[in-house]
């Protein structure tokens, strides 16, 4: 095992740190003579087509997207989408949603028209009550002791009066 007795006042951390200024000043150097000699510009140049290529390349991307959210809602409106490969496999729940429509609207207005049956029935049943009690209140009317005695009288039949009283049957 070699001993090392010399001294270095340098801590690791002052170490690290110099080591680090070394490396960045090699870069730097480094990259000034890139650019002296031409060859940033051309990596320059590589990342502006690179750049312009990536913004292409998303201008298509939205331009496809706005093209394909522009012909479903032409097909939509003329039809051409029932005839898509993704539509046909749902032909059958398009055709249970349809038909479930179809019942909906008929029991909605099969309950409408019994309700309106219902009413009309409601108001011929309170013009007949009404009626009832018109024509039993006329009925009253001549059959009242007092009516068939003036009946009676106007048509000048004398009125006998019972020859028993009044008798109360009970059961």
């Amino acid at each position: 095992m070699p001993t090392n007795d010399e001294f270095n006042p340098l801590t690791e951390e002052e170490l690290r740190r110099q080591q680090e200024d070394e490396e960045f000043r090699r870069r730097v150097r480094d990259e000034v003579r890139r650019v002296q000699s031409g060859e940033a510009q051309d990596d320059i140049d590589r990342d502006i087509e690179q750049e312009q290529a990536a913004e292409a390349e998303q201008t298509r991307a939205e331009a496809k997207k706005r093209l394909k959210r522009s012909r479903l809602f032409y097909q939509l409106f003329s039809g051409s989408i029932l005839r898509s490969r993704s539509v046909k496999d749902h032909y059958s729940y398009l055709i249970a949603i349809a038909i479930a429509s179809l019942i909906s609207i008929m029991v909605m207005f099969t309950s409408l028209y019994a309700d309106m049956k219902y009413s009309r029935m409601e108001r011929e049943v309170q013009l007949l009550r009404e009626r009832s009690i018109r024509l039993r209140e006329q009925l009253y009317k001549f059959t009242s002791h007092q009516a068939v005695v003036e009946e009676l009288q106007r048509r000048g039949i004398p009125l006998q009066e019972p020859r028993r009283t009044k008798e109360v049957v009970e059961d």
